[in-house]
């Protein structure tokens, strides 16, 4: 790796992290301009990327990050804007591929 990019990653946030901090803004604007009795906290921006400002807890992590039976890979984040990789339906495919061979 040169010594260019190197300083570069190190210098100023990239691309992805600049459309995820503007998603985020976004996306908490978008509860403030709602009336405090009408915020929920959770929905989506920019049409399609969901957001989740709420407390987390154990059922909505199990829900979206290990449910080895959900027919989802991807699930909104527990916290956070974006998705993240349902790691149960991953690893129950990968058992049933390992167990087909």
């Amino acid at each position: 790796m040169s010594a260019q990019r190197g300083n570069r990653k190190r210098g100023r946030p990239g691309v992805f992290r600049l459309l995820m901090a503007g998603l985020t803004v976004a996306a908490v604007a978008k509860e403030l301009r709602k009336e405090p009795d009408e915020r929920t906290w959770n929905g989506q921006v920019a049409g399609f990327v969901p957001y989740d400002f709420r407390m987390p807890t154990l059922e909505r992590v199990k829900e979206r990050m290990w449910d080895p039976e959900g027919d989802h890979l991807i699930s909104p984040h527990v916290f956070g804007v974006g998705w993240t990789v349902n790691l149960g339906r991953v690893v129950a495919l990968a058992k049933r591929r390992g167990d087909a061979h």
